[in-house]
């Protein structure tokens, strides 16, 4: 029987980015769609649970933060690891992400593969230790 690919959601309003993500996570093994604003994402991610979602900030119709507590509000998302990947590098950002909001990872544009790589196998290997703690 084949593995199930880990599915990523990457919700970004620059399709030029969410198909870089494809050519660097598909050769990986991983599965990625994509959502080009938050109501997308939300539905999409209602639809498809995600086993990660890349998450950017400033979108159109629904911005990051809003659909992160949208996500956050409904138990069947709220565990679903979120990587913010946002423009808005200010240490600041990063520490209002990481620490208030408890966001998986933080991750400012421009990131490179590698790093991209780094911290999503981060996320679901910490989302794979909570999952064996129950």
């Amino acid at each position: 029987m084949e593995k199930k690919k880990t599915l990523i959601l990457h919700i970004e309003d620059e399709t030029s980015l969410i198909e870089l993500s494809c050519m660097i996570l598909e050769p990986k093994g991983f599965e990625v769609v994509g959502a080009s604003h938050g109501v997308e994402g939300l539905e999409m991610m209602q639809r498809l649970k995600p086993d990660l979602v890349l998450l950017d900030l400033m979108m159109p119709v629904m911005d990051g933060w809003e659909l992160y507590r949208e996500m956050k509000a409904h138990p069947e998302l709220a565990d679903i690891p979120v990587i913010i990947v946002t423009a808005k590098s200010q240490s600041i950002d990063k520490a209002l992400g990481l620490y208030a909001a408890k966001v998986t990872d933080y991750l400012p544009k421009p990131y490179g593969p590698t790093e991209l790589i780094d911290s999503i196998e981060r996320a679901l290997a910490t989302k794979s230790e909570k999952s064996t703690d129950l």
